[in-house]
């Protein structure tokens, strides 16, 4: 894709940038939205997504890739949806506190030369995970797809932001997808070999899905996304669960356990914490959200469990609104959150 003209920086008055803009991209892609600056609630006016997911190469994340993508659809959406121009932007990126140098350089002053942005947030996935789903509320989030990390604060200067896990399919992201799954085939592979702790039902699923298991190690251990590749057999482990294998229910509680105990660690004491859970890894349903429940309520008893409000993208906005507006409260803290106020480049 091709970048858009700048615009000449200072062409943009006060009150004609009267929208701001989102930006999410993860493991699945790019997705961009637009709310009105003056709107509190941060409702979306449109969005677009590209599914490519922005690379990494020496400098980190690729502020060059990434603008390719974005600043076409900015300019598209900018256009449907009528405002003017963007007063704040909060960019949400998984990799972002350890891999976002390239975009720490760039965006800022290429953001405001061609959308004459002010205000710009930028911040790791798991802070726009935790804004969209409790905004600027005192709690937990626990943010779990192929991986797990959970993120907390009392939003004071004192207590910042604390975090849990997030550590990688091989130190951790304990009871997160690619956990759930390797678990999964792990007892099948028990199965197989006659070795206590196996299932027969997670074996039938294995070869169902994979092909015969002695050839499992070649299929999998080459694969440059496996993690991926491990957390599309955590479906199979809850179907396993929800017709009542031992296993399969087996490591659902103890994923349940690990969930509870990343929340528990990250969440503040008292009795106004709220705490919610977001991401693709809850959709597995009852067999995991059963157990799941009975560990928070042990673990956090005096804590309030609360349905997640939004998405990540989402949260790039109301990040962004609250930036805008200047009532942001959430911690501005080493490289979780970091603001900027850019001048045109």
């Amino acid at each position: 894709m091709g970048e858009p003209a700048a615009r000449t920086p200072g062409t943009l008055g006060p009150g004609s940038l009267d929208g701001v803009l989102g930006i999410d991209s993860g493991g699945s892609g790019l997705r961009v939205a637009v709310a009105r600056a003056d709107d509190p609630e941060a409702r979306p006016l449109a969005s677009r997504a590209c599914d490519e997911p922005v690379p990494t190469g020496p400098a980190g994340i690729d502020a060059q890739y990434l603008l390719s993508q974005l600043l076409p659809l900015a300019e598209e959406l900018r256009r449907e949806s009528g405002v003017h121009g963007f007063a704040a932007a909060c960019v949400g990126a998984a990799g972002m506190a350890s891999l976002g140098q390239d975009l720490r350089a760039r965006l800022p002053g290429t953001l405001a030369t061609a959308f004459g942005v002010r205000r710009l947030a930028l911040a790791a996935d798991a802070v726009t995970a935790y804004a969209g789903a409790l905004g600027q509320r005192p709690g937990a989030v626990v943010a779990a797809g192929t991986g797990m990390i959970a993120l907390g604060t009392d939003l004071t200067t004192e207590g910042g932001w604390r975090r849990a896990d997030g550590w990688g399919h091989l130190l951790g992201d304990c009871g997160g997808g690619a956990w759930i799954g390797r678990a999964g085939l792990e007892a099948a592979m028990r199965a197989y070999d006659g070795r206590p702790g196996g299932s027969a039902a997670l074996l039938a699923r294995t070869e169902a899905v994979f092909g015969p298991v002695q050839e499992l190690p070649g299929v999998l251990y080459p694969r440059p996304d496996r993690p991926a590749v491990l957390a599309s057999f955590a479906p199979e482990v809850a179907r396993c669960a929800a017709e009542d294998d031992a296993v399969a229910r087996g490591i659902l509680h103890t994923a349940a356990g690990h969930i509870a105990d990343a929340a528990a660690a990250v969440c503040p004491p008292g009795d106004q914490a709220a705490v919610a859970c977001t991401g693709g890894l809850f959709g597995l349903g009852e067999p995991l959200l059963a157990p799941l429940r009975r560990a928070l309520a042990e673990r956090l008893p005096r804590a309030r469990p609360a349905a997640a409000a939004g998405s990540p993208l989402d949260g790039t906005l109301a990040i962004a609104a609250a930036l805008a507006a200047d009532r942001l409260t959430l911690p501005v803290e080493g490289r979780l959150l970091q603001i900027t106020r850019p001048a045109p480049g």
